[in-house]
């Protein structure tokens, strides 16, 4: 797949605000039933996608609350829709939408945090929910919301940091698991998870920015794993990491800009996998934080670390975190 560069490419903003709000309106489709169990993040990734777009304002606020409080667990976790149980992942994703309001006010932050804590084991990983799983991901979600909810205290930072590291590889990337292959996705959460804790040494930044950039492939996307297809949403997952380990140079951001803008939906909005895919709020977050993190005009700056805008961490106070360890 190379893709010719077409200086005629923009980003289609109005489309994808429009397309974003429109989401929550035809709850009758297949696609809206098969994602239910995904909601909360699919919140956090539209509304995020909108205040990049300085459009968070065309969102409905108080009922996106609303949801956000329904789906509150007594276990002080949320799950990913109303009635559901609670998740890391679905936490994390209400943390970060209540972090956006500027209404973390209204989350009894010490029961959240008893949530968290209590998935810790004792090599430091963490289970995504009482059954068990156990990934980097959740590593990752445990330290990035107990930071931003102030309460990081509450864990074995340093035991966590070993973990981490433990799923290091030869190539210098991250696995999800001890022994797992290097996924720039599972990348991402291990750099942001030791980016929070202050554990960024145990990164070869050179291996792994080497490691990073050659998933940058001949159409100027960006794949997860070598001999695998380009997709939008490494966009994010790469360029994070790379932004964390003081790499980001490496990969020849016009032409990664150009395919994720070839991967518009021009007719009803939104940002596909590939070019002629079908748009999903997942990868037109993820590609739109990917221009923000290449500085694209017109949008707001994200930061690499906790997957928000600048500006919600500056607020939070979390920004010397990310600019002592980005």
């Amino acid at each position: 797949m190379e893709l010719t560069e077409d200086p005629t490419l923009v980003l289609l903003a109005d489309k994808h605000a429009e397309y974003i709000r429109n989401l929550d309106q035809e709850k009758d489709t297949f696609e809206y039933v098969a994602t239910e169990h995904l909601r909360m993040s699919g919140i956090y990734w539209g509304i995020t996608a909108m205040a990049l777009l300085d459009r968070l304002h065309e969102m409905d606020q108080e009922q996106i609350l609303s949801f956000v409080k329904s789906c509150r667990h007594p276990s002080g976790g949320f799950g990913g829709n109303i009635g559901h149980d609670p998740h890391l992942l679905y936490t994390l994703s209400a943390v970060q939408i209540l972090a956006l309001y500027d209404k973390l006010d209204t989350l009894n932050v010490d029961s959240v945090a008893d949530y968290v804590a209590g998935l810790q084991q004792a090599d430091g990983s963490f289970f995504g929910d009482e059954w068990g799983e156990v990934d980097t991901r959740f590593t990752y979600c445990a330290f990035s919301c107990l930071s931003i909810i102030g309460r990081l205290d509450r864990v074995d930072v340093t035991k966590g940091n070993e973990f981490i590291a433990s799923c290091r590889n030869f190539d210098g990337g991250f696995g999800a698991t001890p022994g797992d292959e290097s996924h720039a996705g599972q990348i991402f959460t291990a750099v942001g998870a030791l980016a929070i804790g202050g554990g960024l040494h145990h990164v070869d930044r050179d291996l792994l920015g080497w490691w990073l950039c050659e998933r940058q492939v001949k159409s100027g996307g960006l794949n997860g794993r070598p001999e695998k297809l380009p997709d939008v949403c490494y966009s994010w997952w790469v360029l994070s990491s790379l932004s964390m380990i003081e790499r980001l140079s490496w990969i020849t951001g016009d032409k990664l800009k150009d395919f994720i803008l070839s991967c518009q939906d021009p007719e009803n909005g939104g940002i596909s996998d590939r070019p002629d895919d079908m748009a999903d709020v997942f990868h037109t977050f993820f590609g739109i934080a990917g221009l923000s993190l290449l500085g694209y005009p017109g949008l707001k700056g994200i930061d690499p670390i906790y997957a928000l805008p600048t500006e919600t961490i500056e607020r939070l106070g979390l920004s010397k975190l990310a600019i002592t360890t980005s």
